[in-house]
């Protein structure tokens, strides 16, 4: 069984179910897919319920880059963002023996708290024309190999989105391409013969 946290789309859940995946999502909102599929509670209330994988994509408004600015605007950023660190390691310490978080490029401040990650990815690596640095914490699993190597036409669509009370969710969305490699490259484990 995988368990997909902090995901409301369902785009990653859905990927690893056409592969043959028991997967679950789960998230404090609703989802935007299956219900049957989605587990609408705290994800920490969950860690130890028997999974084979999580796949989480932990909230990133403290962790990243594009927000440390506000930290010294806001103060009170500062132990929200010990919070994120909080939560983030609690998931990547999960007894659950195969992990992967994805979260964007992290701020200074945050990787005093976090660990390094395996790896960086793009969406243009799995065939979207996109461009976004994506990196990845990997426990008990291999890092996802690239299957293009970009091209013309890479778009930063995700950086130019518009101020909104969507933003954070839109920049947030898990590209196709990603999900299927994920999909497609962790394979279940094999049961022991």
């Amino acid at each position: 069984m995988v368990l997909v946290a902090c995901e409301v789309t369902q785009v990653v859940t859905k990927a690893l179910r056409e592969r043959g995946y028991e997967a679950y999502s789960c998230d404090l909102l609703p989802t935007e897919g299956k219900s049957a599929w989605h587990i609408q509670d705290d994800v920490l209330n969950h860690l130890n319920d028997h999974w084979d994988m999580m796949i989480a994509f932990p909230p990133c408004t403290y962790l990243c880059n594009s927000g440390v600015r506000w930290l010294h605007e806001r103060p009170e950023r500062w132990e929200l963002l010990k919070q994120a660190c909080n939560f983030f390691n609690t998931l990547l310490n999960a007894p659950i023996p195969r992990i992967a978080i994805e979260n964007p490029i992290q701020h200074r401040y945050a990787r005093e708290y976090i660990r390094k990650p395996d790896q960086i990815i793009q969406p243009y690596h799995f065939g979207d024309k996109e461009s976004k640095a994506t990196c990845m914490w990997l426990i008990g699993l291999p890092p996802l190999m690239a299957q293009f190597t970009g091209g013309e036409g890479i778009k930063q669509s995700c950086f130019r989105q518009p101020p909104n009370p969507n933003r954070g969710m839109i920049r947030g969305r898990t590209y196709q391409g990603i999900a299927e490699a994920m999909a497609n490259q962790w394979s279940p484990p094999q049961p022991d013969r």
